[in-house]
């Protein structure tokens, strides 16, 4: 167990900072699941906005890395324009 005040502040912080990224995480991920698994072309364009806003959101916030983020945008403007 930690002995400083501060370390033991610094420990609640990062528990907490943790929970909330994990949070947005799990949301973004869910998102790019859906868009992956949206046949339609149309329910896919207008999907897609939304969930590029939350990657750069995260990527802003360094919750995931810029280069993930813009990754994950490219690869999903590719499956949107695939379909058909």
């Amino acid at each position: 167990m930690a002995n400083h005040k501060s370390s033991i502040k610094r420990i609640r912080q990062e528990e907490k900072r943790r929970l909330h990224n994990r949070y947005y995480a799990k949301t973004m991920r869910n998102a790019v699941k859906k868009l992956r698994a949206t046949t339609d072309k149309a329910e896919a364009v207008a999907l897609y906005p939304s969930v590029q806003k939350i990657l750069d959101k995260l990527a802003k916030n360094n919750i995931i890395h810029k280069n993930k983020a813009a990754n994950l945008k490219s690869k999903l403007a590719a499956h949107i324009s695939k379909l058909a």
